[in-house]
Parts: C-alpha cells; sequence; structure tokens
C-alpha cells in the first residue's frame, strides 16, 4: 500500500474508516473508478443498493443483493462506527434513516452513503468536505422550526416564537475608556449570527 499512501490518507478523512477499510476499498475497488459508470455502479456492485425485484408491475421485494462480501461488511463496520460520532453529517444522515426505516436499512443505507464518497473522493482527488451535523436543518429551516413547535404543541405547551435581538451586549467588568478616547468601541459583544447559507435559504421560503 506504500504506493497508495496518499489516497489512503485522504479517505481515513472520511468519518468512520480508517487505515484497515481503505486498504480494503483499494484492493476491492481498484484506483481507477473509470470502470463504474457512476458512484451508484460501484455501490450497486458492491450489494449496497436496495434491490428491485418486480412482476407484472408489482415491487416483490427491496432486499439487497448480494456483492463483495468484504468490502459490504467493512463498510458496515465503518457505518456503525459513525453513528457514535458527534456534529457530523453522516450521523444526522443516519438518525434521518433510523426513523423512517428502521436500524438496519439505515446501517445500510449509511455505508451505501460512505462508498459513494469514498468512490467520489478517488475519482476526483478530493478530500472530504464535512458539512455538520444541522446540514438538514439548515437546509429547510422554517421546515424543521414548523416541526419542532407541532411536537411541542402535541405535549400540551402554547409556542411563542421570537427572534434574537440583533444588538451587542457590553462585556462584564470595568467599563472601557474608548468613548472618552473618541474612538469606536471593540469591547461589545455581538450575538452570533447563524451561517451565511441558513440566512439566504430562510428567505426563500
Amino acid at each position: 500500500m506504500e504506493p497508495h499512501a496518499e489516497t489512503v490518507t485522504r479517505l481515513c478523512t472520511i468519518p468512520g474508516l480508517d487505515v484497515l477499510t481503505a486498504w480494503t476499498l483499494l484492493a476491492k475497488l481498484g484506483t481507477d473508478m473509470s470502470v463504474f459508470a457512476s458512484s451508484g455502479h460501484a455501490a450497486s456492485w458492491a450489494g449496497l443498493c436496495p434491490g428491485n425485484r418486480e412482476s407484472g408491475g408489482k415491487r416483490l421485494s427491496n432486499r439487497a443483493k448480494k456483492g463483495n462480501r468484504w468490502l459490504r461488511r467493512a463498510l458496515c463496520q465503518s457505518a456503525w462506527a459513525v453513528t457514535h460520532k458527534k456534529d457530523c453529517y453522516l450521523q444526522a444522515n443516519f438518525l434521518r434513516r433510523v426513523a423512517k426505516g428502521g436500524l438496519k436499512k439505515a446501517i445500510l443505507a449509511t455505508a451505501h452513503q460512505l462508498l459513494v464518497i469514498a468512490s467520489c473522493m478517488m475519482r476526483d482527488g478530493t478530500v472530504y468536505r464535512e458539512l455538520g451535523g444541522n446540514h438538514f436543518d439548515a437546509l429547510r429551516p422554517q421546515r424543521t422550526t414548523s416541526k419542532l413547535v407541532r411536537r411541542l404543541q402535541k405535549l400540551g405547551y402554547q409556542v411563542i416564537l421570537q427572534p434574537i435581538s440583533n444588538e451587542p451586549k457590553p462585556r462584564r467588568g470595568r467599563p472601557c475608556k474608548c468613548k472618552e478616547k473618541g474612538i469606536d468601541c471593540k469591547h461589545l459583544l455581538a450575538i452570533p449570527q447563524p451561517p451565511t447559507s441558513f440566512l439566504q435559504q430562510g428567505t426563500t421560503h
């Protein structure tokens, strides 16, 4: 694996992946991702996609097909590891999948996501970029707010939403002498604002 040390280092930046998992990815997938039409085809080859068994226009089963057992096992173990990460996009995606389809389907979906990310990184030569655990909440802030308000109302609470004031707060302790010196005060502690992407997307809804 010495000739591929740089690729292994980049793959280890993905949450949940370690050196052994990176070695398994390189051993089973190789370094040339052009053999797969897309990252979805790579996941299908590894057996990390839901089945599509139909007959007469009726779907019979969505059980995943049998793929590469070594790659599938390594990625499922990494998926279990990433569920314990804090403030992580993959953990947030796992929690959403658990609520919709159950634990086993959520683990398989997380392993699928790990393989898609790894194949794109090996194809493009990029590094992992963390989106954060609040990525899905920031995508649609109004929908998230409405959902939380409805949950509190079901528990018997009356919810009144009030925006945070943008006025700066003075610091604690001895007052500064910036006003006496006739200069702009730099000791006011401003209230932290939401991310720019959050504000921009919130105004579009």
